[in-house]
């Protein structure tokens, strides 16, 4: 079967994929979140860096253990055995940041306040939909791409190494 080279082709490249995708993510949405919630301030941003590692460990582990189970059951329904690579990317991302943006637009803010609280069920809709905007760009444009190139100079780096060894 053919392996593509921007994807992980074993779990400890998995696992760097997903550092990857998660630390830029985390880092970059989490922030923008707050400051549009709270306002974009240096005492907002602070708080927002004391929350970051809790939080990294929540996505790594709802990643690993909702949507990539999830995704993996859903996505064959939807893709063909003609669609390309960036559509398979396109349709992955859209189910992660779906599932992901929902369960941290509670979560997060369970975790932001740090207050178990009805809060956030009220106010879901008007915050999800924000979220999902704001998670689904970064992912798309910023986190993902990011990572394919790494796995990509990562899979160049071993076939120059192997072709210098067969040599």
């Amino acid at each position: 079967m053919y392996k593509e080279e921007r994807l992980p082709q074993n779990a400890k490249e998995g696992i760097l994929f997903l550092l990857i995708i998660s630390i830029i993510s985390v880092n970059t949405i989490a922030p923008i979140i707050m400051g549009m919630q709270l306002g974009f301030s240096k005492e907002n941003y602070i708080e927002t860096l004391k929350v970051i590692p809790f939080m990294w460990v929540i996505v790594v582990l709802l990643v690993k253990l909702v949507a990539g189970p999830i995704v993996a059951k859903v996505m064959p329904k939807f893709v063909g055995k003609t669609d390309g690579f960036n559509a398979r990317v396109l349709l992955n991302i859209f189910l992660n940041v779906t599932i992901l943006s929902m369960l941290l637009t509670i979560i997060g803010n369970w975790v932001g306040t740090k207050h178990i609280s009805l809060d956030p069920f009220q106010t879901f809709f008007y915050n999800w939909f924000r979220n999902f905007g704001i998670a689904f760009w970064i992912e798309l444009l910023i986190a993902q791409p990011i990572a394919r190139y790494a796995m990509k100079k990562l899979h160049a780096n071993q076939a120059k190494k192997s072709s210098a060894v067969n040599i």
